[in-house]
């Protein structure tokens, strides 16, 4: 059995190089630790691990034990720490205030949990040849240790946190459905060079992510109404769908629009209709007649862009089309 562990500090969102690794770990292992190293009460932020939970719960990512913390594991860490004495080979291991330094607590606990193997970035390559000997001086078993490579910005240096997309709660808040997100991770894989991020391609995945949804799923994600859904499939993110909702269902401010001709074939099509109506049919007759497709829009909208005007003549009561289009005229 593969016993893996993905290890984050509590800093915040994960960067997606870390949820790179926890996708990682998650793909390899058939048991997975959860483990905060919050060993530095400097770097910790307040709310960090509960926003690193968030994160990976919204990847669908799910762990057999944790969260482990390590400032709670103090007691253990001195216990080994004895064996070996505040320095190993020139390393501090247990600080003057009586804590554990990084390298000795995640031995430590690598050992202790049966960890088999550790998947971790490229930047984490210099710690293995010391966390080797650490294994072998607490009488432990070195677990096979898997490097993979970083996600780099437009600049070729490390993405740095700041930039567009580069935390999972800047995706979340984007609008991309964490479907896309792991799935363009897990299409990365185990990296062996590093690689540059590429944020368009999540774009594409958040449509195709938004399209496989169900209407139920659809309209939760979006809070609207589920006959409305088929209407949100065009988005390109479930902020768009959103608003593409919120256009559906808000009555459009009065307006008079100058295509009476095309509004008033509009009302006598949907009247012949007789309640059971084609909506794309319906478009395609006003499009073969040469109709103002856009007064249409406008008058049921009340804007230019958005869902298939098919999809929102099909999610609206016929009642109420009609008295959007008699506003209009």
């Amino acid at each position: 059995m593969k016993r893996v562990r993905f290890a984050p500090s509590p800093t915040g969102s994960l960067h997606v190089g870390n949820a790179l690794s926890a996708v990682a770990n998650r793909g390899l292992g058939d048991w997975m630790l959860l483990r905060i190293d919050d060993t530095d009460p400097q770097r910790n932020v307040p709310g960090g691990e509960e926003e690193i939970i968030r994160d990976l719960e919204w990847l669908g990512l799910a762990w057999e034990e944790g969260p482990v913390r390590q400032s709670e594991r103090q007691d253990r860490y001195r216990e080994a720490g004895a064996e070996l004495g505040d320095r190993f080979d020139g390393i501090t291991l247990i600080r003057e205030d009586g804590t554990a330094t990084y390298h000795l607590a995640s031995v430590v606990d690598d050992a202790d949990f049966g960890i088999t193997h550790i998947v971790r970035g490229f930047d984490h390559r210099p710690n293995e040849d010391l966390h080797r000997r650490l294994f072998v001086a607490l009488g432990a078993t070195p677990p096979e240790f898997i490097h993979h490579g970083l996600i780099l910005g437009e600049d070729g240096k490390k993405l740095a946190k700041r930039a567009a997309g580069a935390t999972v709660a800047s995706l979340r808040e984007a609008g991309i459905p964490g479907e896309a997100v792991r799935r363009y991770l897990e299409e990365l894989g185990v990296p062996q060079h590093d690689v540059h991020y590429d944020l368009p391609r999540i774009r594409r995945l958040a449509i195709e992510a938004i399209e496989a949804m169900s209407d139920e799923e659809l309209a939760y994600r979006t809070g609207a109404p589920v006959e409305v859904a088929p209407a949100l499939r065009g988005a390109r993110d479930l902020n768009e769908a959103h608003d593409y909702a919120e256009a559906i269902l808000t009555p459009p401010k009065p307006a008079k629009i100058d295509a009476s001709e095309t509004l008033e074939r509009f009302r006598e099509l949907v009247e012949r209709g007789n309640g059971t109506l084609d909506a794309r049919a319906l478009v395609r007759e006003l499009k073969a007649v040469g109709g103002n497709l856009k007064a249409v829009r406008i008058a049921l909208t009340g804007q230019e862009r958005g869902p298939e005007l098919w999809a929102v003549i099909a999610a609206l009561p016929r009642d109420e089309a009609l008295r959007r289009i008699d506003a209009a005229l």
